[in-house]
């Protein structure tokens, strides 16, 4: 059983703060920044390669939810919606799981993007191949 599985079963304590019959929100102990909080399905599921429109219903109204309840409590100004899927993409815990990193004036978190001039044959190229042109 994995990880989140041995906390939405309560055998493993955490800090939720929001729970319903399909979905359970709770701090994630690294605290980014305050208020750093993961939203995941109760149902195992590895990634979003997995995910069911229903389980993504689910999710995305505990998101919501949960934004306004932390923003009503901490006060932050922006938040960053994150989700890791597959080893390469970073995930550690392979139960599909959001973050929500609060985003507060110096709390010194970013992430690193390389800035670099688009290259337009490139993105058109690439668009040929989703569209299948």
């Amino acid at each position: 059983m994995c990880l989140f599985c041995k906390i939405i079963n309560n055998e493993i304590s955490s800090f939720k703060v929001f729970e319903d019959e399909f979905t359970v929100a709770f701090l994630d102990i690294s605290q980014e920044t305050k208020g750093h909080t993961l939203i995941l399905p109760k149902k195992h599921i590895e990634n979003v390669f997995e995910l069911d429109q229903e389980t993504a219903n689910h999710l995305t109204k505990t998101i919501l939810k949960t934004i306004s309840i932390l923003k009503t409590k901490l006060n932050f100004e922006n938040i960053n919606i994150l989700n890791n899927s597959g080893s390469l993409a970073g995930q550690t815990v392979h139960h599909l799981h959001i973050h929500l990193i609060p985003q507060y004036e110096n709390d010194h978190f970013s992430f690193n993007h390389p800035q670099h001039e688009p290259n337009f044959k490139t993105l058109e190229e690439t668009q040929n191949l989703i569209l299948g042109k």
